[in-house]
C-alpha cells in the first residue's frame, strides 16, 4: 500500500510506503474494539454485526494469501526450474498412479537423452547448454498430447510416460520427438544441431516400478546410441548389447568406494639395456556381477556420471602405493598413469599429486602422467599451466598415442614434455611397409632432437623388437616382453629374470624376458591393446 504526502514546500510528491497488511490489521483491531466494548456495556446490535464481518473478511485476505504461498512453494517443488517441465520429484510422485491407473492397461516409458551435449555444453558454454535444453523441453512438449507426461530427470535427459499405448504408437512418438528435435536451434548468435536417442520400456510386462522401468528405457536408449539406430526398443538382446555400458552411478560409486577396481600393470623395457626402466598401470573392473571388465566398458560411464576426477584419485593412490611398495622392496620402478581431459584441466590436480607423492616418501620422477594428442590440442592454455606446475615438482609428462590423429607439432615445442609414446598402428605395420617404417625412423629422429624420450608401444615380436632397436628408439612395451598383469604377478616375472636382464646383447635380453612369460597364443593383442585406454 502506499500513501503520498503533498504538503508545503515539496514540488513533487513523498511517497510512504506501508505494508499491505496495514490496512487488514487495522480494520481487525478495529473490530475487536467494538467485540469487546460490546462485552463490557450495551452496543448496538448493527455495530457488533459490522465488527464480526470486519473480522471475517479481514481474515479472508490472509488465508488466501496463504494458501497462494502453499501453493507456490508445491508448484516449485515440483517443477524444474530451468525448463519449467516437471522434475525428477514429481515424475517419482506422480508416476505409481499413472502406471496403476486404467485397469493397468500398457504404457509406455521413454527415455530421451540428447546425443554430443557434453560437446556443446563443454565447448559453448553453460549458458548456451542451459538456453539449448529451454528449447528442447519446449519442442518435445509441443510434440505429445496434453495426456502424455513429460519430465526433465536432470542433465539432458528427459522421461515421457503414454498412459494407454501400443507399441507402434510408442515407437511412433519416439519418431516425431526426434524429429522435432532435428532442426537447428538459434541460441543467441550461435546455431547448433542436435540429435537424440531414445529407449522404451512397456509397462506392465517389462516392469511396474519406475525405477525398473528407466532402468529397461536406460537400456534400450544406450543400444540405440550404440547402433546409431535413434531409438529402441527394451528386450533381452539389446540388454545383453548394453550391459556394460549402462552401468548405473550406485554400481559406479560401489567401484570406487568397495576396492572393486584394481591396476594392472605393462613393463617398459629399456631397449639399449633390456632393464625394466618402469611399468605402466591399467585400470580393470572386478565387477560382482559382469566379471573382470575392461576400461572401454566404463571408463565412458564414469565420464559421463562426473566421477572421472574420483575414479583418477582412486588409480593415482593405488599406482603410487605399488611404487612404494617397490621402492621399499629396493627395485624402485616408475608409474605412468593415464590422465583424461577432465583431470588435465583441473587447477587442483597438481597439489594433489604432490601431497600423494610426499606421503609416500616417494621422488617425484617415480609418476609418469600421460596425456593423449587430443587433450592438449583442445585447450592447449590450460593443459600448458597444469603441466607445467606437474613438470616444475618434478613429474615426468608423456605424450600417449603419438602420431595416431591429428597432430599439431607446435605443441612439443610450447609444452613441458619428456616423452612420446609411439602409437601400436605404426609399430604393427612397420616390417612390412616402407612408409610406415619411414614415419618410425622419422618420429624416432624428431623426438631425439628436441630433447625427449621414444617409447613404441605394441611390440609383439622378435622382428620389431631388434628393429626399433637399431632405430635408436629408447624404450619398448608390449606382449612380446609382456602383458598388462596384476602386480603379484609383475613381481613373480620380475623375480624370475633374475641375473638373465643383463646378458651383453640386449636382443638375447629380450628373448629371455619373453621366453618367461611366452604371449598366450589365445589371446589377442590386437584386442587387449584396444581396450587398455586412457584413464
Amino acid at each position: 500500500m502506499v500513501l503520498q504526502n503533498r504538503g508545503r514546500g515539496h514540488r513533487t510528491g513523498q511517497r510512504i510506503a506501508l505494508p499491505s497488511q496495514t490496512v487488514p490489521a487495522l480494520a481487525t483491531v478495529a473490530g475487536l474494539a467494538v467485540l469487546v466494548l460490546a462485552s463490557q456495556r450495551e452496543v448496538v446490535l448493527l455495530a457488533v454485526v459490522f465488527a464480526a464481518l470486519t473480522l471475517a473478511l479481514a481474515a479472508l485476505p490472509l488465508v488466501f494469501r496463504h494458501r497462494l504461498r502453499l501453493s507456490h512453494a508445491n508448484h516449485q517443488a515440483r517443477t524444474d526450474e530451468l525448463t519449467g517441465l516437471l522434475n525428477r520429484r514429481a515424475l517419482y510422485t506422480d508416476m505409481p498412479a499413472r502406471l496403476h491407473a486404467n485397469g493397468r492397461r500398457r504404457s509406455a516409458v521413454l527415455l530421451l537423452d540428447l546425443d554430443k551435449f557434453k560437446e556443446i555444453n563443454d565447448g559453448l558454454g553453460h549458458d548456451v547448454g542451459d538456453r539449448l535444453l529451454v528449447q528442447v523441453a519446449g519442442r518435445l512438449a509441443g510434440g505429445l498430447q496434453e495426456e502424455d507426461l513429460l519430465a526433465r530427470m536432470g542433465g539432458d535427459e528427459f522421461v515421457v510416460h503414454l498412459a494407454d499405448c501400443g507399441p507402434d504408437q510408442a515407437e511412433a512418438t519416439a519418431v516425431e520427438l526426434r524429429s522435432a528435435l532435428a532442426g537447428p536451434f538459434d541460441l543467441g548468435g550461435v546455431t547448433v544441431h542436435v540429435n537424440a536417442s531414445v529407449g522404451i520400456a512397456w509397462a506392465p510386462e517389462q516392469g511396474d516400478d519406475l525405477n525398473l522401468l528407466l532402468r529397461r528405457a536406460d537400456m534400450a536408449m544406450y543400444a540405440a546410441k550404440s547402433n546409431h539406430c535413434g531409438h529402441a526398443v527394451y528386450s533381452d538382446g539389446n540388454a545383453e548389447i548394453a550391459s556394460h555400458e549402462l552401468l548405473d552411478v550406485q554400481e559406479l560409486n560401489e567401484a570406487l568406494n568397495e576396492n572393486q577396481l584394481i591396476l594392472h600393470f605393462q613393463p617398459k623395457v629399456d631397449l639399449a639395456t633390456a632393464q625394466v626402466r618402469g611399468v605402466e598401470a591399467l585400470v580393470r573392473w572386478n565387477h560382482p556381477r559382469l566379471g573382470m571388465l575392461q576400461p572401454d566398458t566404463f571408463l565412458k560411464r564414469f565420464e559421463e556420471t562426473g566421477l572421472m576426477p574420483a575414479l583418477t584419485t582412486a588409480v593415482l593412490v593405488q599406482a603410487l602405493d605399488q611404487a612404494a611398495m617397490w621402492a621399499a622392496d629396493g627395485r624402485p620402478l616408475s608409474v605412468a598413469v593415464n590422465l583424461s581431459a577432465g583431470s588435465v584441466m583441473d587447477s587442483q590436480l597438481p597439489d594433489e599429486i604432490e601431497e600423494m607423492i610426499a606421503s609416500r616418501g616417494l621422488p617425484p620422477s617415480a609418476l609418469v602422467l600421460e596425456i593423449t594428442e587430443d587433450v592438449l590440442i583442445a585447450d592447449r592454455e590450460r593443459a600448458r599451466t597444469t603441466l607445467t606446475a606437474l613438470r616444475d615438482m618434478g613429474v615426468r609428462i608423456a605424450v600417449d598415442d603419438f602420431g595416431k590423429g591429428y597432430s599439431s607439432l607446435s605443441y612439443l615445442r610450447e609444452l613441458p614434455i619428456d616423452e612420446l609414446k609411439l602409437d601400436r598402428s605404426f609399430i604393427f605395420t612397420m616390417m612390412d611397409d616402407a612408409r610406415a617404417t619411414a614415419l618410425v625412423v622419422s618420429t624416432i629422429d624428431l623426438a631425439h632432437s628436441l630433447g625427449l624420450e621414444m617409447t613404441a608401444e605394441g611390440v609383439e615380436d622378435t622382428r620389431a623388437y631388434r628393429a626399433l632397436t637399431d632405430f635408436g628408439c629408447d624404450v619398448a612395451q608390449g606382449y612380446f616382453m609382456s602383458r598388462p598383469v596384476p602386480a603379484a604377478e609383475l613381481d613373480t616375472w620380475l623375480r624370475n629374470r633374475g641375473a638373465e636382464t643383463s646378458p651383453r646383447d640386449p636382443l638375447e635380453a629380450a628373448l629371455l624376458l619373453a621366453a618367461v612369460d611366452p604371449v598366450d597364443a589365445t589371446a589377442s593383442p590386437d584386442d587387449d591393446a584396444a581396450r587398455d585406454v586412457a584413464v
